[in-house]
């Protein structure tokens, strides 16, 4: 895994700056401490640039940017592709050269010029973002991974395209503008994030999970979808049809552990010492057994906990399914004061806000991993999207089949609005209602009754908070509006839009899906990608540190996007089918304990010292002057929280994180 970016200058009044481009590549020296290096095109339009983290083949052969025989084709590629020894020995067959003894990036150029960028899409299993240069065609190609595991942001300016692993690659160039983009603020607000493609800079985006685009000699973007995490790619139906309860379960319960299987083996491809990260919970332990089984040594494996709040920890478990696998296991305290020291760097290295405190143990157990010799890790994020593993998504399906189903086929359309206001109304009274309301205006308005499994100010506290006088309007230029990647309802202040641009397309290729289906496929689209993936890349690499994730293989996607929510969620249980799975491979009473989650003591630090510093940074940010927040309501926030009067503080540390980018991003503080 590494850090790429580059320079395509789309007008002939310029050239790639060979210093810019320096700086751009340097500014993720963490991405790559082992090398870093640079290529210009004959005519010094088009400039390539990459940062190493060896992990396949440490030969100086492999050095990126690499090109073809002939030097018509050149990438910067961060990633692994996981099937390149399968793809290499199909490309010698077809008489392609290769100069690297098992370099995963040769495979991507060869690959592209034998199959083209879609036939290579098509054929690669593994976690990427990469850009590749044709000069005959003149065009510049990029992709980001099915799934989404490595972000890939983007400027297209007047005269020049730009492109990064990070956001701090483009604003490394002085042509590129810093402000922020409203109308991606507000969404946040919801999401915790950012949905694709806006991010929070005016004139950044970030390609989406599953794309592609290109970009040619005049500047004209050219974006498609190569693929979806939909139904009706990993089961055939004569599999399932005729057989027994019981057979069913056992095909679905083998078709989870086979793959589960060969997704583990597949990322235990590594030159360099690699271990998982272990909380004791099903994915992690999994992930340990499934590691051991395969390994002639033991398994490093890291826990991260608290010091100051230990009934957060499950140090216990950690330390069983270690005991139980013989793992070389390491383990990491820390508290309020290691949190507050590490603030600053946490604004650095994730470039736009990604609030979600997890972010901080995450860190952590980073360090603790690199500084033990590691490089590469496994780590259980998707598991419990795919296989309705939250409490919260539970709650999502009984609230549905019980309630909001019969209140919008059986209680008519005026009364139903009239339900809305009252409850709205009583929410201005009672704030601790307003979640309950905006579900029963969601419902009268039939505007879906999941958005998110992380959902921040829903709609009935967003408008508490900001100040919808205010000027939200966005700046786009016409090469991303009409590239298909931006759809123009995600530029109006209306949130919904994001979750009616996902389900829409979806109800109409794929009728009659279960509820938990259409809330899965949501998460695919931007919980997973952007928040849950964005933080492990962020926070994992800002430690060189390289993170795979076994859950999130595409052939285990789809064979699970194909096993409806009756099965998933079985006898009422939770994970029931993964649960299934690994019996016999990781112990009962892990499998079958209560799930505690993977989180940080914020409501506590947030009512000590942590919560006046909070306050008086959030309240003393310039952002705060725009005339887009109601200060008052942002008062009240801290005020409840500090009083005990209620637990606000998902939406402290979302303002947080919020005005400490923009103080250090766009006001000038960093450095």
């Amino acid at each position: 895994m590494c850090g790429i970016t580059g320079i395509f200058s789309t007008s002939p009044r310029r050239t790639a700056d060979p210093g810019v481009l320096t700086a751009m590549r340097d500014s993720m020296m963490h991405r790559g401490p082992d090398g870093g290096d640079v290529w210009f095109s004959p005519d010094r339009t088009v400039g390539l640039a990459h940062r190493r983290l060896s992990i396949i083949d440490l030969s100086n052969a492999a050095t990126q940017p690499m090109s073809n025989e002939t030097g018509s084709v050149w990438i910067t590629f961060n990633g692994e592709i996981y099937n390149h020894i399968e793809l290499r020995a199909q490309l010698l067959a077809h008489g392609h050269v290769f100069r690297t003894d098992h370099s995963d990036t040769e495979v991507l150029v060869h690959g592209y010029e034998q199959w083209g960028l879609d036939g290579l899409l098509k054929r690669v299993a593994g976690d990427y973002a990469f850009a590749i240069w044709d000069q005959e065609r003149e065009l510049l190609s990029l992709a980001r991974d099915r799934i989404g595991v490595k972000p890939l942001y983007f400027h297209s300016g007047p005269d020049q395209f730009l492109f990064g692993s990070e956001i701090k690659a483009i604003l490394a160039n002085p042509d590129v503008p810093r402000d922020v983009e409203p109308v991606a603020m507000y969404h946040y607000l919801s999401f915790l994030t950012t949905p694709a493609p806006l991010t929070m800079f005016r004139g950044i985006y970030k390609l989406p999970a599953g794309y592609a685009m290109t970009v040619d000699r005049v500047g004209t973007i050219k974006a498609w979808r190569y693929w979806d995490a939909v139904p009706g790619q990993g089961i055939d139906p004569s599999e399932t049809r005729g057989l027994s309860e019981a057979a069913t379960e056992d095909f679905y319960v083998q078709g989870i552990r086979s793959r589960l299987e060969k997704a583990v083996e597949r990322r235990m491809m590594s030159d360099v010492p690699f271990g998982v990260f272990l909380s004791g919970g099903i994915d992690s332990s999994t992930n340990v057994a499934l590691m051991s089984r395969l390994m002639d040594r033991p398994v490093d494996s890291f826990t991260v906990g608290f010091k100051d709040y230990a009934h957060l920890n499950e140090l216990e478990y950690a330390d069983q399914v270690a005991r139980e696998y013989k793992t070389n296991h390491h383990q990491i305290l820390i508290d309020e004061k290691d949190m507050v020291g590490y603030l600053d760097q946490l604004i650095h290295h994730q470039d736009e806000p990604i609030a979600d405190w997890v972010c901080i143990p995450l860190y952590f157990v980073s360090k603790l991993t690199r500084d033990n010799g590691v490089t590469v890790i496994q780590v259980g994020e998707g598991s419990d999207e795919q296989f309705s593993g939250y409490a919260s998504y539970m709650g999502y399906l009984e609230l549905y089949h019980k309630y909001w189903k019969p209140f919008r086929n059986f209680v008519p359309g005026p009364l139903r609005h009239m339900i809305a206001g009252a409850a709205k109304a009583a929410a201005k009274v009672r704030p601790g209602l307003s979640m309950y309301a905006d579900i029963i205006d969601r419902a009268a308005r039939n505007r879906e009754h999941f958005w998110s499994g992380a959902t921040v100010f829903w709609d009935t506290m967003k408008r508490e908070l900001v100040r919808p006088e205010a000027d939200w309007s966005a700046q786009v230029p016409d090469a991303v509006r009409n590239s298909g990647l931006l759809p123009s309802s995600y530029l109006e202040t209306d949130t919904f839009n994001v979750i009616s641009s996902f389900l829409g397309p979806f109800d109409a290729a794929h009728p009659g899906q279960d509820a938990l289906t259409r809330m899965i496929y949501n998460e695919f689209k931007l919980r997973l990608p952007e928040l849950l993936l964005m933080r492990v890349d962020k926070i994992t690499m800002s430690e060189s540190l390289e993170a795979r994730v076994p859950f999130l293989d595409h052939e285990l996607v789809e064979f699970s996007m194909d096993i409806p929510e009756a099965w998933k969620t079985r006898n009422g249980v939770a994970k029931y089918l993964l649960k299934k799975a690994v019996e016999g491979l990781i112990p009962d009473n892990i499998i079958y304990r209560k799930k505690m989650g993977f989180g940080a003591p914020m409501a506590d630090w947030l009512r000590g010292d942590f919560g006046r510093q909070a306050e008086s940074a959030v309240l003393g940010s310039n952002l705060l002057r725009r005339g887009h927040f109601n200060v008052a309501h942002v008062q009240n926030l801290f005020k409840d929280h500090r009083s005990g009067r209620r637990d606000t503080s998902l939406y402290l540390w979302t303002l947080f994180n919020l005005t400490s980018w923009y103080d250090y991003w766009i006001d000038g503080r960093e450095g």
